[in-house]
């Protein structure tokens, strides 16, 4: 029996991994810029009522966040060592 080309299927996972970690880059980067805007925005004199809209939905978020790391976690399959 011929052993199988499995060369495209790791390059497949590769191109995936690299898009995965370009989207957590991009996720937190953005809930970080907006933490900062916050933050810049009640040191100017704006009252955490005024900003309360974002502070929720920058935790809304972060929750969404970690729902994919960890449904990503819960189904990646444990591979053996040899």
């Amino acid at each position: 029996m011929a052993a199988a080309n499995i060369d495209p299927l790791i390059a497949q996972v590769k191109a995936d991994d690299a898009v995965v970690d370009s989207a957590v880059i991009w996720i937190n980067g953005s809930l970080a810029r907006i933490q900062a805007a916050v933050a810049a925005a009640l040191a100017s004199g704006a009252t955490q009522a005024e900003l309360q809209p974002l502070v929720d939905e920058i935790a809304l978020q972060k929750t969404k966040v970690q729902a994919v790391a960890d449904a990503i976690v819960a189904n990646t399959p444990v591979v053996p060592t040899p």
